[in-house]
């Protein structure tokens, strides 16, 4: 017998119920929320500032205006000159021989991994890894063994079974925590066990290494080293979609492989023409990277002035742990009262008595935000945050 109303008021009493929250652009890394008040976001994953930037909106428009929609998965007639054209820049921009889009982040890596393992084969990943990355795994049938949070010992240990083929999959930078994963070292002991890598570097693209090309190019590995890269345009580049990107006859397995990429509709060409807009700004403009670094440092500084409690990221994600999604929410709605917009993170989303303010900062940001951000912080750290706020706040 299913009480779905029991099941909801049980969420509700553990502070773990969920809600969509309807906010209104408003320039300069603000948004208005229903009731009309402005919030300053900190909260996004538009890590370049460029979600807004006419550049790319024009180019989406001008797609747009011969086309809104493909009409058909790519393999049958939905392929259009737009997504031929960002595959090609996008292996150029990575050094990869091969680039092949998706319509999400989480299609991808449902449709890489279960594409390219099955039963007899071994999966291991990071503890810590993304949700769609370990229901890729469990959609695969294959054997999947999860090691502790960067620990290659660990990783080691579970590699050594017997298995048809082996994959080792890791985010680059974990979306919850900020830190990276030690992709070099990860290398190193999948070549030792005659295993394959799959590196999911969502939040690290056009953010680290040179030219903004992730993890893997910041630590100098190419495609050799690492075959199987998987990518978003949802987070630093603006826009919205993903792609795998490797050497000729992996990506041509998963093209012939992935059920996310056979049986859904291709993506609006005129998404990946701004993409492929997005891209060139990702590549020439180095200031933003800058910038971005700048604000990081800036934030650290003050938040370990203020006694808060940090991890050891130094990427654009900052989270704030405060324990238990009570504290966790309570702190997003004493923000949001001082009119800064952060999103509470709580279980399942991150392991129990983590629950934390997650942080992200921006290009789009100026110094004097960060500032007040840390204002409007600094009452959350001595205790003094208004408590007094009815509203329901943010959470996830």
């Amino acid at each position: 017998m299913w009480d779905i109303a029991a099941e909801l008021e049980g969420l509700e009493r553990q502070h773990l119920l969920r809600d969509n929250r309807t906010l209104r652009p408003a320039g300069g890394m603000q948004a208005v929320d229903p009731r009309g008040r402005r919030l300053l976001h900190f909260c996004g994953n538009d890590y370049l500032g460029l979600a807004r930037h006419p550049d790319i909106a024009a180019a989406l428009c001008r797609s747009a205006a011969r086309e809104t929609g493909s009409g058909a998965a790519h393999l049958v007639s939905g392929h259009r000159p737009e997504h031929g054209a960002l595959q090609e820049a996008l292996a150029d921009w990575l050094h990869r021989d091969r680039v092949l889009l998706f319509s999400t982040g989480y299609m991808a890596n449902l449709g890489v991994i279960a594409g390219l393992l099955g039963k007899g084969d071994l999966v291991v990943q990071d503890r810590l890894n993304h949700a769609s990355l370990l229901d890729g795994g469990l959609l695969s049938g294959a054997r999947m063994r999860r090691y502790r949070h960067r620990d290659t010992q660990h990783l080691q240990h579970c590699l050594e079974t017997s298995a048809r083929r082996r994959l080792v999959v890791t985010d680059g930078v974990f979306s919850m925590d900020g830190d990276q994963a030690p992709v070099a070292a990860i290398r190193d002991v999948a070549r030792r066990n005659a295993a394959a890598v799959l590196v999911d570097d969502a939040h690290g693209l056009g953010v680290a290494g040179p030219e903004g090309r992730g993890v893997l190019a910041e630590a100098g590995l190419n495609q050799d080293d690492v075959p199987l890269l998987v990518g978003t345009f949802g987070k630093a580049f603006g826009t919205f979609g993903a792609f795998v990107a490797g050497p000729s006859e992996w990506i041509e397995l998963v093209l012939q492989r992935a059920r996310t990429y056979r049986y859904t509709t291709a993506s609006p060409p005129c998404l990946a023409a701004a993409t492929s807009c997005a891209l060139g700004l990702v590549r020439s403009e180095e200031w933003r990277r800058e910038h971005l670094a700048a604000l990081i440092s800036r934030f650290r500084r003050g938040a370990e002035q203020l006694g808060l409690r940090l991890l050891p990221s130094q990427s654009p994600i900052q989270p704030i742990i405060m324990g238990s999604a009570a504290a966790a929410l309570e702190a997003a709605r004493a923000l949001e009262h001082r009119g800064v917009l952060v999103t509470a993170i709580r279980p399942p989303t991150v392991p129990q008595g983590s629950a934390r303010l997650r942080i992200t900062l921006s290009a789009g940001h100026t110094e004097g935000q960060v500032d007040r951000l840390l204002g409007a912080l600094e009452g959350i750290a001595t205790g003094t945050g208004d408590r007094r706020s009815e509203d329901a706040g943010t959470g996830r």
